[in-house]
C-alpha cells in the first residue's frame, strides 16, 4: 500500500511539473520571446496542451469566464499540493497505524 501510494505521489511530482512548464512555456509564447513557428516549440506546446486539457476542461466548466486569464492551472496546482501533503501523508500514517 505504501509503494501504491508512493508512485501516486510520484505521478502528482510529474503532473506538478508538466503543467509549471506549460505554463512557463505560455509566458513565453506570449511575449513573444519564443513563437510557435518552430518544430519543436510547437510539438512541445501541443503535448503539454494534450496532456493538461483534461485536468483543466471540468474546472473551466465551473469557474465563471475572466477573459484571458485562466486560473485552472493554479486550481491543478492547488488540488495536486492539497493531495501530495495532507492526503496521502494522512492515508499512509493511517495505514500504518492500523497495520501495527
Amino acid at each position: 500500500m505504501i509503494a501504491l501510494l508512493q508512485i501516486v505521489q510520484l505521478l502528482l511530482n510529474i503532473v506538478w511539473w508538466i503543467i509549471v512548464v506549460q505554463a512557463i512555456l505560455s509566458w513565453l509564447i506570449a511575449f513573444n520571446i519564443i513563437n510557435t513557428h518552430s518544430d519543436f516549440v510547437r510539438t512541445v506546446w501541443t503535448a503539454l496542451g494534450r496532456m493538461t486539457e483534461p485536468l483543466y476542461r471540468p474546472i473551466r466548466r465551473i469557474l465563471p469566464d475572466f477573459g484571458a486569464l485562466d486560473l485552472s492551472p493554479m486550481i491543478v496546482l492547488l488540488v495536486i499540493y492539497i493531495l501530495g501533503q495532507i492526503v496521502i501523508p494522512n492515508i499512509a500514517a493511517s495505514y500504518l497505524s492500523a497495520a501495527y
